[in-house]
């Protein structure tokens, strides 16, 4: 099943808004279903500027993006060396639920 993925761009002088990338990656090989989901995403003109991307990417492969693996945050909940999510939790004040004067 083909995965989707956003690479953001280091931003230029005239971006008004973080530019970024499309990834699709392990596309099917079967030529029927790559051609099924090139008409989805062309079937209203260019994709790319429709979801508001520099461009579109489609691969077969994986693509795994350094900068969308999240593993290392995984590991060190998962050890223990980081807070339970429950401690993310923010009050009204946009103060951590843990640190919010009672």
């Amino acid at each position: 099943m083909p995965r989707i993925q956003i690479l953001e761009l280091p931003e230029g002088a005239g971006d008004d808004r973080p530019p970024f990338l499309v990834i699709i990656d392990q596309a099917p090989t079967d030529e029927a279903k790559f051609d099924a989901i090139r008409r989805d995403l062309l079937a209203d003109g260019d994709p790319a500027e429709r979801l508001g991307a520099r461009a579109v990417l489609v691969f077969e492969d994986t693509i795994d993006i350094p900068a969308n693996d999240t593993t290392a945050y995984l590991e060190a909940a998962a050890s223990g060396s980081l807070p339970s999510d429950i401690q993310y939790e923010f009050n009204l004040k946009g103060l951590p639920e843990q640190d919010a004067p009672e």
